[in-house]
């Protein structure tokens, strides 16, 4: 299981969005987010796309781009999403689209468009991602043979418990705030060490 680092280290695959003006590091997979969740107001898909075309030198080490999403809520991501995924595609990304609250509602019903994007990337809000909803999302995503990823993993905790969804990788800020933090052996910590897990984050 990969751990992306929001802070941009020459040892570790990184998390990049736009107004970070970073490149990846070398030899190391990364993945592009929208960077909405942060600044919903200074995001526009021309300037997402444009900015996913510069980063076209580093297009072949990247997991996935997601789609623009709305944090919470599901009805919202969707009408942001849809439209975007054919055209981060045509730029030669996996799309991914952020999972928010509700979206159970559209799986229970069978329209979610798994087709249309690659991979599944945990968002929403903590209730949420500890419901069984998303645990039976999750469980469909992997069916369909789509890479899921988990946001905002700050703690081993949280680590080990994206493991046990059958997240194939997570990313957080916590190096941001605390560089000297050992993230390093989360990953095979999590690997050998699979029924420590006994709750949720």
């Amino acid at each position: 299981m990969l751990y992306l680092s929001g802070v941009v280290r020459p040892d570790m695959p990184a998390m990049l969005t736009p107004r970070m003006g970073q490149r990846p590091p070398d030899g190391q997979p990364w993945a592009a987010d929208t960077g909405r969740y942060a600044s919903p107001h200074e995001y526009t898909d021309a300037l997402y796309l444009d900015w996913l075309g510069r980063m076209d030198p580093y297009r072949d080490r990247c997991i996935f781009a997601t789609a623009p999403d709305v944090w919470g809520d599901a009805d919202a991501t969707l009408d942001l999403s849809l439209p975007m995924f054919e055209p981060i595609r045509e730029l030669g990304y996996a799309v991914a689209l952020v999972a928010q609250d509700g979206l159970e509602r559209y799986w229970a019903n069978e329209d979610i468009p798994w087709l249309d994007f690659d991979a599944l990337f945990i968002g929403g809000s903590d209730p949420w991602r500890r419901s069984h909803a998303l645990v039976e999302i999750v469980a469909e995503a992997k069916r369909q043979r789509q890479w899921v990823h988990m946001g905002r993993v700050n703690s081993l905790r949280r680590m080990i418990y994206a493991e046990s969804l059958g997240c194939d990788s997570a990313d957080g800020t916590v190096l941001k705030y605390d560089p000297g933090r050992q993230v390093h052996g989360w990953g095979p910590h999590v690997r050998a060490n699979r029924s420590l897990w006994r709750g949720v984050p």
